[in-house]
């Protein structure tokens, strides 16, 4: 599987989700963890997160995820990559695992919430060096869950839709506009850096009808210092749409957005 096109297939997400993990033994398992380390604020890493990480030999990940552990690492020996190199580190994390070296990737959020891309890279890099080695995900705490307690949208009335990933978008624009305009639910989105965004969203969804009127929130940076709540109606946020760059958006890449529906 280390040989995908995501416009062709096959999607590491669909790899990662192929099957159920299989039953814990906590005293004979060695598991590589996939580790979701919440939304950037430590405060927010589990526990138990926490002690996979700790407890790691090697610890493989992005540089900017990784950068929020690394105190958190001991003496793990941190391989950091970025969309270019990140085949290479995961083929070095695989031949460790493989000889011994007890693993932990890492990622942001929860891997369950829009990591399943990753998570699928990290178990075929895993299986191919060492068949026998499961990978087992820590869940973490999603920016969806914190976006979900800033907007009031519980998640029982509310259409969770990823656009944070690779390949094609369309099915994902269809189910997001269904929700809102069909089924009238809240929304909360993950955007695209930098062809998706909160503005790119807002003109999709007036375009299919929805009202321009509905309460829309861009919440950025959630439980950071710097953390922002951008308030527009829908047809406001929509003026930010166009473009594909950084400079084309006011919003930066670590962003919710959350559309409210009315409450009677």
């Amino acid at each position: 599987m280390s040989d995908y096109d995501l416009e062709a297939g096959p999607d590491p997400a669909t790899f990662a989700a192929a099957a159920p993990e299989g039953d814990i033994n906590e005293a004979g398992d060695e598991p590589v963890y996939a580790v979701g380390i919440g939304p950037g604020n430590l405060e927010y890493l589990t526990p138990r997160g926490e002690r996979a990480i700790r407890e790691a030999d090697v610890i493989v990940g992005f540089t900017t995820v990784v950068e929020f552990v690394e105190d958190v690492a001991d003496d793990a020996d941190l391989l950091t990559c970025g969309y270019k190199d990140e085949a290479d580190a995961l083929e070095e994390f695989g031949e460790r695992v493989a000889a011994g070296e007890s693993g932990t990737a890492v990622a942001m959020g929860d891997p369950n919430h829009s990591g399943y891309q990753f998570v699928g890279k990290v178990q075929d890099a895993v299986e191919r060096e060492g068949p026998d080695v499961s990978v087992r995900i820590v869940p973490g705490i999603s920016s969806l869950q914190v976006a979900a307690s800033r907007a009031r949208t519980p998640m029982e009335d509310t259409e969770f839709v990823t656009l944070h990933k690779s390949g094609d978008l369309e099915a994902d624009m269809q189910r997001l506009a269904a929700a809102v305009v069909d089924d009238e639910r809240h929304l909360l989105a993950l955007p695209r850096p930098y062809d998706r965004m909160p503005g790119d969203i807002a003109q999709f969804l007036l375009e299919r009808g929805t009202g321009p009127d509905l309460e829309t929130l861009v919440l950025e940076k959630l439980t950071h210092e710097d953390e922002q709540i951008h308030r527009f109606t829908l047809a406001e946020l929509a003026e930010h749409a166009g473009g594909t760059g950084r400079d084309d958006t006011p919003f930066s890449d670590l962003v919710v957005l959350a559309v409210r529906q009315a409450v009677p």
